[in-house]
């Protein structure tokens, strides 16, 4: 099995990623395809530290591997099926942990 796709770890979750991984998801699920200078300026402006350039196309690679992003062309990234899948996971998760945590509070 030589095929890159064969390679490629899709066993990750949401939760797995750092969270400049997870920004980038985020930012490329509200945009739609962008260039990885996009991506980079959308993460400077929310981020207080310093991210250099390179750091998100490392990301980006990563991303790649994983199967939660690809290129549209050249230069474009946008998500794939299994990471809106995983977005969707994370959100669901996240909304039962503020209903656990409120009913928890209640009791």
């Amino acid at each position: 099995m030589s095929s890159s796709h064969a390679e490629c770890d899709t066993s990750h979750s949401v939760g797995d990623l750092s969270a400049v991984h997870r920004d980038l998801l985020w930012i490329l699920a509200r945009t739609g395809p962008c260039e990885s200078c996009q991506l980079h300026r959308a993460l400077t402006d929310y981020y207080t530290e310093s991210i250099e350039h390179s750091q998100v196309c490392d990301a980006l690679e990563e991303l790649t591997k994983h199967d939660f992003i690809t290129t549209h062309d050249p230069k474009r990234y946008q998500l794939t099926e299994s990471a809106r899948r995983a977005l969707s996971a994370r959100q669901a998760w996240q909304a039962d942990s503020r209903t656990t945590s409120t009913e928890g509070e209640s009791e």
